[in-house]
Formats: C-alpha cells, sequence, structure tokens
C-alpha cells in the first residue's frame, strides 16, 4: 500500500491492531470527470468499519477527490463505529443485508442507481442486496477479494499438509452450521461434507441457490451492468483463494480446485453467470499482493473506471 510515496504497509496493520484484511489502500486523485457519475455505495470488510480514517474514511476521501462530485456512502452496520465493527463478527449476515436494503431504498440520492464497491466479505454481502434487493438498481458490483463461493480455510494456516489446519477446520465445520451467530462460519463451504452445508448453511447456500433456484435472485443478478471480481494472486488470508474469481474446490475432497465456469453453479447457470458473461458483464482482474493490499496506480488504472 502506497500513501505519498511511502510504503505503510506494516504500520496501518499496527494501527488498526488486525491482519491485512484491515489493511486498505489510499488513492491519489486522478482528474477528469463529470457531474453525472453514479453514487458509489461501499462496504469493508472483517473487522474493519465504515469510517476508520486510515482505511475506510481515507478510500471515501481519495475517491471523492478522485471523482469530483461523486456520492459516496460507506456503510455502517450499526449505530456507531464500534457496532459496525463488533456487527462485521457477531450479526446474522442475513439482518444486516436486509438492513442495508432498507437504508439503501430510503436514501434518495440512491433512487436512479448507484455502483457498488464491497472489500473482502463486504464483496459478497453486497451481492446479497443486488439478488434481494433491486430499487434502487445497483449498476456495477465491484468485490474487491470477496468470497463469493465462500471459504475453507483460516487465515495464516501453515500450509494445506499441516494437519492442524485439518483439525480446526474440522473444529470450525462442527460448530459452523449451528444456531450460534458468528458472520465468518455463514459462509463457511466444506466440500467434504456437502450435504450438511447446503441443508444447514444460514447464507450462502441460500444465495448461491444451492438448494433451490429462485427465480428472483437470478433475474436480479442479471440486472447488473458489470459484475467485476478482484483475486489478489498471493493471498494467504483467503482460502481457497479460487472463492475470489467464483471457483471453490471440487465437492468431495480439499486439494482440487474447480474455475466458476467448471462447476455445476455456472453450467446449469443457476444463478445467471453464465448468461452474464455471454453479454460481457463478469470481469475477472487479478493483482500481485496479499488480501487487500495493492497500489494506488492499480487501482486508478484498473477500477476507477468503472466508477465514472
Amino acid at each position: 500500500i502506497l500513501i505519498s510515496g511511502f510504503k505503510m504497509t506494516t504500520l496501518l496493520r499496527l494501527l488498526l491492531g488486525a491482519g491485512p484484511l484491515l489493511s486498505q489502500l489510499v488513492l491519489s486523485p486522478v482528474h477528469g470527470s463529470d457531474n453525472a457519475t453514479l453514487p458509489l455505495v461501499m462496504w469493508h470488510g472483517m473487522g474493519d468499519s465504515c469510517c476508520n480514517p486510515l482505511s475506510m474514511g481515507s478510500i471515501k476521501k481519495m475517491i471523492e477527490e478522485a471523482i469530483p462530485g461523486i456520492d459516496v456512502l460507506s456503510l455502517m452496520i450499526g449505530k456507531t463505529v464500534i457496532q459496525d465493527t463488533e456487527n462485521g463478527f457477531f450479526m446474522d449476515v442475513n439482518e444486516q443485508v436486509s438492513m442495508v436494503c432498507s437504508q439503501l431504498a430510503q436514501d434518495p440520492k440512491l433512487k436512479d442507481g448507484y455502483n457498488a464497491m464491497g472489500f473482502s466479505q463486504g464483496g459478497q454481502f453486497l451481492r446479497a442486496v443486488a439478488q434481494r434487493c433491486p430499487s434502487p438498481p445497483m449498476k456495477t458490483l465491484i468485490s474487491v477479494g470477496g468470497q463469493q463461493q465462500g471459504v475453507y480455510g483460516l487465515p495464516r494456516c501453515p500450509g494445506e499438509s499441516s494437519h492442524i489446519c485439518d483439525w480446526i477446520r474440522k473444529e470450525l465445520n462442527s460448530g459452523a452450521y449451528t444456531d450460534i451467530v458468528l458472520v465468518q462460519a455463514q459462509y463457511w463451504h466444506d466440500p467434504l461434507n456437502d450435504d450438511l452445508y447446503k441443508k444447514h448453511s444460514l447464507f450462502l447456500a441460500d444465495i448461491n441457490q444451492e438448494r433451490v433456484v429462485n427465480e428472483t435472485y437470478k433475474k436480479n443478478l442479471q440486472l447488473l451492468d458489470k459484475f467485476v471480481m478482484v483475486k489478489f494472486l498471493q493471498d494467504s488470508v483467503v482460502d481457497p483463494v479460487d472463492t475470489e474469481w467464483f471457483g471453490f474446490l471440487k465437492t468431495g475432497q480439499a486439494k482440487e480446485t474447480e474455475t466458476l465456469q467448471e462447476s455445476v453453479l455456472y453450467k446449469e447457470d443457476r444463478l445467471g453467470l453464465a448468461a452474464m458473461e455471454a453479454a460481457g458483464k463478469l470481469d475477472f482482474l487479478a493483482t500481485e499482493g496479499d488480501h487487500l493490499q495493492f497500489t494506488d496506480e492499480w487501482f486508478n488504472a484498473k477500477l476507477v473506471p468503472y466508477l465514472r
């Protein structure tokens, strides 16, 4: 991450009190835009908040400087910044999505449409908003390191061959599909117990059409003009990293992955993604670096154009 020409990754991690999920990009201005730019709605990642001046607050400010006249709404899940951070760990995701849908519907600035950008888990949560709440209309969705097919791994887990990784996975899986609300458990996706996952997943299996095909979800997602997915090629937090491009582990084992295009979800077009790709609506972007770590130059060149 570059701020005023200096590398600040380590400092940001120390100040934010967590790992790379919280290290965010601060942008340099990009000049030249018009006043017709759609508003932008942003949803932060795990452990962050809407308004931390070193993360989402800085991103909001810099985007406003990069695109003069743009309205940027950085979502607060709760009444305070503290609640916002806590709810990223402990509030039922379906309730969070419902809360956001209500907030967006009541915002007069968004009535003609808006673009959306989600960081890490915020990327999949905003996709749920697109599928469940088409009014006001979301135009472009940018998922920055979002876990679209969930996760089956742990941050910094020491290698796929480690026995402790498998043991911890089993422990988390045994408690993942329960009534205990832990946000990250609601997108835990166990390929070794596919039936259990599909039956008891509180959030992910529903928005990914893995129980039944909700035609409304499928129709609403296809209303997007663009669905952009960003993968971090050295990501050591999200496991498997293919989930950032809607890929995942092949069912029944935990070593081999498959792309979105190889999946049943795509081949049966249960979510409309095959039709969207045929229409040129899916963009797959990649960048070097660990989770949510990229340069302002890359962001300006690759993502800012989607916001104009």
